[in-house]
């Protein structure tokens, strides 16, 4: 980081069904490697330092949406991994007056997302003929923003955000787990034969939803609608089996 006047951490472990069976590698990753970062740029004097998080540090959201202030109730070994990474940004924006920002996202998909998550990895099932495990009745709520305007956003705070601030970025797209197992269906021709209902995973929050509104302050207004943005990733599955075939394979992949 010799040389460098901002950086922006987007490094993790990122995906809550592995955590469940392996812990430890997200506390390394997501928390030692947070403080391994906050070090090397505090040694380098950055005018600038962006740390990328998840809605998921908030728990599950009942009623409401939760904006920047609320308290950090993770409840996977994910979201309080990413939770460590948070408090440990805050803590040296306390203690040395480091000018960092923290970014906490919602639900991404969009092209080259790895075939663990969920929305590649139903599409890429389809593909293959397999049917898709959807956790016990599909009622989760999550709320979806496409890659490329998180990455919009990302660039807005990165620019114009406030020293020391968090920003939530979100896209406005709240739909249950089934809706969405549905949509995917109907863009590829399928039915619900193709749903395989499986056990719900432990811990496994209800509803993920957050405030936006100090990131509109910023000017940000999403440019993709859900229902175009996810057809546009079909399209790119399709279209771009070299790429996730070799990864299905890989010992990360949910079968």
């Amino acid at each position: 980081m010799k040389g460098a006047e901002a950086a922006i951490h987007f490094a993790a472990e990122t995906h809550v069904d592995r955590s469940i069976d392996a812990a430890l590698e997200f506390i390394r990753t997501n928390v030692s490697g947070a403080q391994v970062m906050l070090d090397a740029a505090r040694e380098c004097s950055l005018r600038r330092y962006l740390h990328i998080s998840t809605d998921e540090v908030y728990g599950s959201a009942v009623k409401g949406s939760f904006d920047e202030d609320a308290p950090l109730k993770p409840n996977s070994p994910y979201s309080a991994s990413k939770a460590g990474g948070d408090l440990l940004v805050r803590s040296h924006r306390e203690t040395y007056g480091f000018p960092a920002i923290v970014i906490r996202s919602s639900n991404n998909y969009g092209p080259y997302q790895f075939p663990e998550k969920v929305i590649p990895l139903f599409i890429t099932n389809l593909l293959e003929g397999k049917k898709v495990p959807l956790y016990k009745d599909g009622a989760n709520i999550r709320d979806w923003i496409h890659v490329e305007d998180n990455c919009r956003a990302i660039e807005l705070v990165f620019e114009r955000g406030e020293a020391g601030t968090v920003y939530n970025v979100g896209g406005g797209s709240e739909i249950t787990n089934l809706v969405l197992t549905r949509k995917i269906l109907a863009l590829m021709g399928k039915d619900d034969s193709m749903i395989e209902y499986v056990a719900d995973r432990p811990g496994h929050d209800f509803r993920y939803s957050i405030q936006t509104e100090r990131l509109r302050r910023l000017g940000f207004k999403p440019k993709w609608t859900f229902d175009a943005g996810l057809a546009e990733t079909i399209r790119w599955y399709q279209t771009h089996s070299d790429w996730w075939k070799p990864l299905k394979a890989d010992r990360y992949t949910r079968k």
